[in-house]
């Protein structure tokens, strides 16, 4: 039988999330050994959003991680991740509750993101108020070109830096996720330009400081190629579930498919052509058709989508109502988090459930 397929699948209503925890612990076993071990490696948890994935991590030695919102933040502090960098710069009520999830989690040590003076003085503003002190990285746009400053605009957040009594300047953050070239060369070429100018903004305020400080760099693309450089951390995030588009782009990677989408044929509608239960609300819709490929329908062709369906070109299907279909989204990162919940395969049976607990814009806090 096809690793993916559930012998109780009549216990699982679709469209749904179904997870493999044996190709988890592959996946990360694997990103160890790609990483020489644990120390550089932060993962992003944006993909999993799953407690129990992030327990699997931290089974393995993974301690320190990387998340970009609150919910994920709390879902990390609830496990007692001992290292947590919320990727994003809280402003406003944001900001607000992350000082009262470092107040609520003492056991984790959070850190966050700015690129900005005014960021700087509310934070430290909140973090006086409360009596806590706060690392922070500064956020370096390498050339994603939606946060962060450029490496020569630097100089008068550190001048505020200096200034604030809370704020710890702990190192810089560089995420480079346009990069997407297909050749491994070019991509190469692209991930070592933007470590250039990381650098450049790190040597500039190693030199002002007059001590070293951290570099978080690259996403799944390109951490294969930053893992080779010294003191960095860098923070693949899609290697844990693995989706086919990264399958395809990035062929020198050698992840498993871990996380698998259950939909069912609810309408024969002639001889070439059926519809089934996964609407724009059940895989993400960001990318053109297809944005999934069924692994038992492989001649499936998505030709038109709506919210709560997916009519497919079969050219003399076989198919039958109710049939099931087992797909692999091409992203799967937005994919997890239009679900409440991931049914847990072992030996082709469900046998659990595990809460999509941070797909939520707030748990607690």
């Amino acid at each position: 039988m096809e690793w993916y397929k559930i012998d109780n699948i009549d216990h699982i209503d679709s469209p749904a999330l179904a997870v493999y925890p044996s190709r988890i612990a592959n996946n990360i076993s694997l990103v160890k050994e790609m990483a020489g071990g644990v120390e550089k490696l932060r993962p992003h948890v944006k993909t999993t959003k799953t407690a129990e994935v992030c327990q699997m991590m931290l089974q393995e030695g993974i301690s320190k991680f990387k998340c970009a919102t609150i919910a994920e933040a709390e879902m990390l502090g609830t496990i007692q991740a001992p290292d947590v960098l919320l990727a994003y710069q809280p402003v406003g009520p944001k900001a607000r509750r992350f000082v009262a999830l470092i107040k609520a989690y003492p056991s984790t040590r959070f850190s966050c993101l700015i690129d900005h003076v005014e960021s700087a003085l509310q934070l430290d503003y909140i973090c006086r108020a409360h009596h806590i002190q706060l690392d922070v990285f500064i956020d370096i746009n390498v050339g994603m070109n939606r946060t962060g400053l450029k490496p020569a605009h630097i100089s008068p957040l550190l001048d505020v830096l200096e200034s604030c009594t809370t704020l710890q300047l702990k190192g810089i953050h560089a995420y480079d996720g346009h990069i997407h070239d297909k050749e491994f060369a070019q991509r190469k070429l692209a991930a070592d330009n933007c470590y250039l100018l990381a650098k450049k903004a790190q040597d500039t305020i190693v030199q002002r400081l007059g001590h070293p400080i951290l570099m978080v760099i690259g996403g799944t693309p390109t951490f294969p190629i930053h893992l080779l450089r010294e003191e960095v951390e860098c923070s693949p995030g899609t290697f844990a579930f693995w989706d086919w588009g990264y399958q395809h782009l990035l062929k020198e990677l050698h992840f498993q498919y871990a996380a698998v989408l259950i939909s069912r044929v609810i309408s024969l509608i002639d001889k070439n052509h059926v519809c089934v239960d996964l609407g724009h609300k059940s895989v993400a819709a960001e990318n053109p058709l297809p944005r999934v490929h069924f692994l038992n329908v492989p001649t499936a062709q998505p030709v038109a989508q709506s919210e709560e369906h997916l009519v497919l070109q079969i050219s003399e299907h076989t198919l039958s109502i109710g049939d099931i279909l087992y797909g692999i989204p091409v992203h799967i990162c937005p994919t997890v988090a239009l679900y409440d919940v991931a049914h847990v395969v072992v030996d082709q049976n469900k046998t659990q459930e595990w809460a999509i607990v941070a797909r939520k814009r707030i748990i607690n806090i």
